[in-house]
């Protein structure tokens, strides 16, 4: 389990990237693009004390509209200039550090009548912010120390499949370890039969679309067992 230290440390980058994502959602219009909107997330970022990444060159990876179900690394991703328009998704993917201590955390904004709704109409994303919700609450419930990170994938994509939606993760799967290296991540794939207790932190992060649906979503948040083995959100 991770130190206290660690802990708080780690909190505080995380609890920027949710005020970030909190922030944002009254600053997106219809006329933001992928880039406008990444912009807009490293300056609030900056401004919050965290103009660093540990994703490459990406402290903020933005889809919207046609590349919505879009899986890419952030080795790879350039912003496009595709606007939101009148009726959208829009997923923010932030990934700030100081020094060692990481945050990792997205959320899919729905669009409806040009601006980011609470309470969208639309049945499509309904389902699938719900379905995100869930499946974060239910995974806080299944997993102990002992869980390794395979175990977590089969669980997860089962019930990504057992409920009509589809896995879109480009490495098809669902989170990470937080390391202090990018590269040196131990993601949450069914041949990794380490234990989720062994690494101090790890995100969980599934990104899904309904079957024969049109919007990818994401939910990620960071999460680590306390003293007692019960799974905590960071």
């Amino acid at each position: 389990m991770p130190t206290e230290p660690e802990i708080t440390q780690h909190r505080k980058v995380q609890i920027a990237a949710r005020a970030v994502l909190s922030q944002i959602t009254t600053m997106i219009t219809a006329d933001d693009t992928e880039k406008s909107i990444a912009d807009k997330a490293h300056h609030l970022l900056k401004a919050q004390g965290y103009p660093d990444t540990w994703y490459y060159t990406c402290p903020a990876l933005v889809l919207l509209g046609s590349r919505s179900c879009v899986s890419i690394s952030g080795k790879d991703y350039q912003p496009h200039d595709e606007c939101v328009g009148h009726s959208n998704l829009v997923t923010i993917d932030l990934s700030p550090t100081l020094g060692p201590y990481w945050g990792d955390c997205a959320r899919s904004f729905p669009i409806e009548n040009g601006r980011v709704t609470s309470n969208p109409k639309q049945l499509e994303f309904q389902n699938g912010l719900n379905f995100l919700d869930q499946m974060h609450l239910q995974m806080q419930k299944l997993v102990k120390p002992h869980t390794t990170f395979g175990q977590l994938f089969d669980w997860a994509n089962m019930r990504i499949r057992q409920s009509g939606f589809v896995n879109l993760d480009y490495r098809n799967n669902v989170g990470h370890s937080i390391a202090a290296d990018s590269e040196q991540r131990q993601f949450i794939e069914t041949t990794n039969s380490a234990p989720l207790g062994n690494a101090p932190f790890f995100s969980f992060e599934p990104f899904v679309r309904l079957k024969g649906g049109k919007w990818g979503f994401k939910r990620e948040e960071i999460f680590y067992f306390d003293e007692t083995g019960v799974l905590r959100e960071l």
